[in-house]
C-alpha cells in the first residue's frame, strides 16, 4: 500500500469498484465501460444474481441482507476492490456516499474515492454544521434551530419561536428520510421520536434540526462541479418539485420560468457554497425557492444525484466521466461561459410501491418487466429485470426513465410516451400515477411547488373503484384468445389435429370465472377481439376499436387499462369458496419488514388513531394505527421481528 501511494501513476485507473447496487451501479459501469475502464460489483447474499451484478467484470459477494451488514460495510467493500485490483471506488448515491470516515478509508488503502474530499463531506455531512458555514459564505438561509442540544424540551421551545408549521429534519441524512411535517405542537414529541428513530437507522445518527415549513416553496437545486485546480462550475439548476413523502418523484432541467438572471444569482450561490468547504467532484446545492423570487440554502449533497441524467441531456456531458478525469487530476475541460443549456429533460422515478395506500412501498416479484424503446431522447436507467424480487431491505426506486426535448412540451409528450410502452407486472408501481401526473393540465403549465401532489390528489390520485364491464370483457376476450387449443397426435390429417383456430359452426362463447384486484367477475368471451404480439385489439361498448397490452403468463393476464396494468387471474370458484377463511378484527403487515416498537399490551385501551406497532421497511418508519376505539385483544409480534405483508400484527376488539 505505502509504494501505492508513492507511485505517482497511481491516478491511472483501470478497473472501478462500485460500492452500490441497482441502477446507479449499473449507470457508473455504462461510462466506465465508454472510458475502456474496467468495472467491480459487490452484493449482499440476496442481490447476487442483480442485473448490477451480471453487467460487471468482476463480483464479490459482501454476505448479509440487511444494508448494515453489506452495502454499509466499508471494510468488506474496500477489502473487496483491494482483492478484485480496483485502483477506484465510486459510491453512487446513498449507502456510503457522504460518508466522510469512508473516504478517508478508501484513501488510506490507497483507493481513489470517486467523490469529494472527506473535509468537505464532513462540512457537510452536519446539515447544522452546514447551515452555519453557509451563513458565513452570504447564502441565504431559511429560518431553524441547527444546535447541538436535541432534548425535546428545545425543539419544543425552538419550533415555537420558528412558528408552526415546521419541519423535522435528519442532521446527518437525505432522500426524506428522518424527515417530518409538523403543523402543531402536539404532534411535535411522537414525530421527533419516529424522525431520531429512522435517521438512526439509515445514518447511524440520529441529530435533527428544525425550520420553518415555507408555504407553496419549489424545490430548485444547482448542480456544480469543481476540480483540484481552483475551478468551479454551475452546471445549470433542476426543479425538483414534485414530491411525495418528502420524497422526490419528477425532475427537470432547466428549471421552468427561471430567467438568465436568477439562475446566476443561484449558480453564483451555489458555487460560493462549493468553495467555502474546498469541494471537489460532483455536487448539488439544493435551495427552496419562493413565490417571490426568493431563494433559501436548503443544504448541499456532496454526491451525484439520483436526477443527474436531465443535466446531462440538457448540456451533453457525462458526469461520471468528469468525476474520474477529475479524480485523475485533470482540469474542468469548460469554462462557465461555455456550460451548454440546449433544450429541456424531464426524468420520472419508477417506484415499487403503491400510490392508493400513501405511496407505501412494494415488495414482490417482478413477474413482467418491459421498457421502453431506446431512441433519440429516450432514456432509461433500470437496475432490475424480469423475475427479479424487490426485498423489503433497499429503496423501491425500480428505476428511472427520461426524455429530452427541444422544449419542455415536447419532453413532457416523449416521457409520456416512454411511460405508456413501459410494462411492470407483479408488483404495485406508481407508473399509472406518473403518467397521471405528466398528463395533468397544471403540470403542462408548469405550474410547480411541492404541494402539487396534494393541491391535485382527487386527479392524481383517484379512488380505487370497480373496473368497468368492459376490462372484464376485454379480459375474457384475451384468455379465450390465448388459450391453447387441444390438438389429436394419432391423425394428422384430422382438423383436430391443427391449432389455427378454425371451429366448425363458427365463433363459440366461453365462460370464464375471472378475479383482479380483489373482485370476481364471471365473464363469456364472445370473439369480440383478437390477440396478437402482446396485444389485444379491443372493440369497446362505443364500437371504437382501441390497442391495449395484453401478456399472458401462465393462469395470469397482464391487461393494461387506463395506462395501469392489471394482473387477472382464472379461477375455480369453489376451490376459492373452500378457501375463503379470513381473520377478521387482526391489523396486518402492509408490506415485509421488521418490528421496530410495539406501542400497546394486551387489554390495554387504545383511542381510534392512535399508534399501535412501528414497521421499518425500506429505510422508513410507518405506523400501525388503531383505525378505531377498541382494546387490545392480542400480540402477534414482537420487536425485532421480521413479519411477511398479510402477517397478523395486532388483534383489535371494537368498544360495544
Amino acid at each position: 500500500l505505502e509504494k501505492r501511494r508513492m507511485n505517482p501513476d497511481y491516478r491511472s485507473i483501470q478497473r472501478i469498484l462500485v460500492a452500490n447496487r441497482g441502477e446507479i451501479a449499473c449507470r457508473v459501469m455504462r461510462s466506465a465501460r465508454a472510458l475502456g475502464i474496467g468495472s467491480v460489483a459487490v452484493h449482499s447474499d440476496i442481490d447476487r444474481h442483480a442485473r448490477h451484478v451480471a453487467e460487471a467484470d468482476i463480483a464479490v459477494d459482501l454476505g448479509g441482507a440487511k444494508p448494515a451488514d453489506s452495502y454499509l460495510r466499508g471494510d468488506r467493500i474496500i477489502a473487496a476492490a483491494l482483492a478484485s485490483g480496483a485502483q477506484a471506488i465510486h459510491p453512487g448515491y446513498g449507502f456510503l456516499s457522504e460518508n466522510a470516515d469512508f473516504a478517508r478509508a478508501c484513501e488510506e488503502a490507497g483507493l481513489l474515492f470517486l467523490g469529494p474530499p472527506a473535509a468537505a463531506i464532513d462540512a457537510m455531512g452536519s446539515k447544522s454544521a452546514a447551515k452555519a458555514l453557509m451563513e458565513e459564505a452570504g447564502v441565504p438561509l431559511v429560518p431553524g434551530y441547527h444546535g447541538e442540544a436535541q432534548d425535546a424540551e428545545t425543539f419544543r421551545r425552538e419550533a415555537g419561536r420558528i412558528g408552526y408549521p415546521v419541519l423535522l429534519k435528519a442532521a446527518a441524512g437525505g432522500g426524506g428520510k428522518g424527515m417530518k411535517v409538523v403543523e402543531h405542537e402536539a404532534e411535535l414529541a411522537e414525530a421527533l421520536s419516529s424522525a431520531q428513530r429512522e435517521a438512526k437507522a439509515a445514518f447511524g445518527d440520529a441529530r435533527m434540526l428544525v425550520e420553518k415549513y415555507l408555504l407553496k416553496p419549489r424545490h430548485v437545486e444547482i448542480q456544480v462541479f469543481a476540480d483540484s485546480h481552483g475551478h468551479c462550475l454551475y452546471l445549470n439548476e433542476r426543479d425538483c418539485s414534485i414530491q411525495r413523502r418528502h420524497q422526490k418523484v419528477i425532475e427537470e432541467a432547466p428549471a421552468p420560468g427561471l430567467g438568465e438572471e436568477l439562475r446566476r444569482a443561484m449558480g453564483e450561490a451555489a458555487v460560493r457554497a462549493a468553495q467555502a468547504i474546498g469541494y471537489v467532484g460532483a455536487g448539488t446545492v439544493e435551495f427552496l425557492l419562493d413565490e417571490r423570487g426568493q431563494f433559501f440554502f436548503m443544504e448541499m449533497n456532496t454526491r451525484l444525484q439520483v436526477e443527474h441524467p436531465v443535466t446531462e441531456a440538457i448540456t451533453g456531458l457525462d458526469l461520471v466521466a468528469w468525476q474520474v478525469r477529475v479524480a485523475r487530476g485533470e482540469a474542468l475541460p469548460i469554462t462557465q461561459e461555455q456550460v451548454p443549456l440546449n433544450g429541456h429533460a424531464i426524468e420520472v422515478r419508477l417506484y415499487a410501491e403503491d400510490p392508493d395506500n400513501d405511496f407505501l412501498p412494494a415488495t414482490g416479484t417482478l413477474a413482467l418487466y418491459r421498457e421502453a424503446a431506446a431512441g433519440p431522447g429516450r432514456r432509461t436507467d433500470s437496475g432490475v429485470a424480469q423475475g427479479d424480487t424487490v426485498s423489503p431491505f433497499y429503496d423501491p426506486m425500480l428505476g428511472k426513465l427520461i426524455a429530452w426535448g427541444e422544449n419542455r412540451e415536447e419532453a413532457r409528450l416523449r416521457l409520456l410516451a416512454m411511460l405508456d410502452e413501459t410494462l411492470v407486472g407483479g408488483v404495485r408501481t406508481n407508473l399509472a400515477f406518473l403518467r397521471r401526473v405528466l398528463a395533468h393540465p397544471a403540470f403542462a403549465a408548469a405550474e410547480l411547488d411541492t404541494g402539487f401532489i396534494p393541491r391535485h390528489q382527487d386527479v392524481l390520485l383517484p379512488a380505487p373503484g370497480e373496473l368497468p364491464d368492459d376490462f372484464w370483457q376485454a379480459a375474457a376476450e384475451a384468455f379465450a384468445q390465448s388459450e391453447p387449443l387441444r390438438q389429436r397426435d394419432d391423425d394428422a390429417h384430422s382438423p383436430w389435429a391443427s391449432n389455427s383456430g378454425w371451429r366448425a359452426g363458427g365463433p363459440v362463447e366461453i365462460e370464464l370465472h375471472l378475479s383482479c384486484n380483489g373482485h370476481a367477475r364471471k365473464v363469456r368471451a364472445n370473439g369480440s377481439a383478437h390477440l396478437q404480439s402482446d396485444s389485444l385489439s379491443h372493440v369497446d361498448e362505443q364500437g371504437l376499436q382501441r390497442r391495449l397490452h395484453a401478456i399472458r403468463q401462465g393462469n395470469t393476464l397482464h391487461l393494461e387499462w387506463h395506462g395501469e396494468l392489471h394482473a387477472v387471474s382464472r379461477f375455480d370458484p369453489i376451490a376459492e369458496a373452500e378457501a375463503s377463511h379470513q381473520h377478521h378484527g387482526g391489523l396486518t403487515a402492509p408490506m415485509n419488514g421488521s418490528i421496530v416498537r410495539v406501542l400497546v399490551e394486551p387489554g390495554q385501551s387504545v383511542e381510534a388513531g392512535s399508534a399501535l406497532v412501528v414497521l421499518e421497511a425500506m429505510k422508513m418508519e410507518h405506523s400501525i394505527r388503531a383505525p378505531h376505539a377498541g382494546t387490545v385483544k392480542a400480540l402477534y409480534c414482537g420487536e425485532g421481528e421480521m413479519v411477511s405483508e398479510g402477517t397478523v400484527l395486532v388483534e383489535l376488539e371494537s368498544v360495544e
